[in-house]
């Protein structure tokens, strides 16, 4: 038997660092973006009252714990719970739910419906954004937690958030057992943390404190851990973060290159040598590597701002040019040479031409 194979679609090294990239898309700035999640606790540690919270503020557009939440609809699978018991809920945590959030306690199992049935919901709600399932365990066909059968339902679920382009948020169990790594106390083998896109556990302080840990970790978010409080409504809430950002590289950037510019109007370099311009002590953390990753990322946020970027390859090395829009057209757009442009234009000798350039 023969098969219809397609030819692998590559992309080189060189133009994937040059091109322009779309950052993640987040439903919660930071934290939850588009993709699978799954959010695992001990029974009653308040897993669902966290669920729900999160399930009503993100449609209200409202801050999660001071961070900027994407306002859509969202879909709540409360699975272990009765209507009447959501309603009483929500009566505790907020004083008015928007018709944009939307509640269901039965729904079909991964495989045997479900995707069909999350799939028309979002063909009759377009703007939804989050799908929380509570609990996993619930929509699973079979309940022989093997390697193989984790990988397979999850990677169902992944494919499915990806396809929608929204969030989906599985609500877990973590085992009883301690471990000095809080991710492996994950109910189920490691094939759901390494299916996920993020992995979050909630561990109380100690049983019936009212005082937890949320500790963070995923593929579009850095390493963090949230301390939190149940306050008297059961909504929780923040008592500090361990990440210390009062503003995101992704838009300090754009900040630090005008500045940077205001005066010079105008950069040609490597990134290790805009890094040392911007950057000259190391405080803010960007190094020539974030440089190179945060221009091609940024490139629509900086055209805003004023600053024309392009990034092109002389002499085996990567040339960042920035021109500010203040800049004189006619000396803004000078040709970089084949020899080091650095050197051409300390020279004031800027023609010839670059076969390598990539204008962002």
């Amino acid at each position: 038997m023969k098969f219809n194979i397609s030819q692998l679609r590559t992309v080189d090294g060189e133009t994937l660092m040059s091109q322009p990239l779309r950052p993640p898309d987040f439903v919660v700035s930071g934290l939850l973006s588009k993709g699978l999640h799954i959010l695992a606790g001990s029974p009653k540690v308040g897993k669902s009252w966290l669920a729900l919270w999160l399930a009503v503020t993100v449609a209200k557009g409202e801050p999660v714990w001071n961070m900027a939440t994407k306002q859509g609809t969202t879909l709540y699978l409360c699975l272990e719970d009765s209507v009447l018991r959501i309603q009483n809920r929500l009566f505790e945590i907020t004083e008015e739910a928007p018709s944009s959030v939307h509640f269901c306690t039965e729904c079909a199992s991964i495989g045997q419906g479900l995707e069909e049935q999350i799939d028309s919901f979002v063909s009759a709600h377009p703007g939804t954004v989050l799908v929380i399932i509570d609990t996993l365990q619930m929509i699973r066909p079979i309940h022989d937690t093997t390697y193989a059968n984790d990988y397979r339902d999850l990677t169902v679920l992944k494919r499915l958030a990806d396809r929608l382009g929204l969030a989906i948020l599985l609500i877990h169990h973590l085992r009883k057992e301690k471990a000095e790594d809080v991710f492996h106390r994950i109910s189920g083998t490691t094939a759901i943390s390494g299916a996920v896109d993020s992995s979050f556990t909630l561990v109380e302080e100690r049983r019936g404190s009212g005082r937890a840990k949320l500790t963070c970790i995923g593929r579009d978010i850095e390493f963090r851990e949230l301390e939190l409080e149940r306050n008297e409504d059961n909504v929780w809430e923040l008592l500090s973060d361990s990440k210390l950002q009062p503003e995101l590289l992704e838009g300090r950037i754009v900040i630090l290159l005008s500045a940077f510019l205001k005066d010079q109007r105008e950069f040609i370099g490597t990134p290790t040598d805009l890094s040392q311009k911007i950057d000259p002590g190391g405080q803010e953390g960007i190094t020539p590597k974030k440089v190179a990753r945060l221009i091609p990322q940024n490139v629509d946020a900086l055209r805003k701002a004023g600053i024309t970027a392009a990034i092109r390859r002389s002499n085996g090395k990567r040339i960042i040019q920035l021109t500010s829009a203040d800049r004189d057209d006619n000396e803004a757009h000078k040709e970089i040479g084949t020899i080091d442009p650095v050197d051409q234009l300390a020279e004031g000798n800027a023609e010839g031409s670059d076969n390598g350039d990539s204008s962002l």
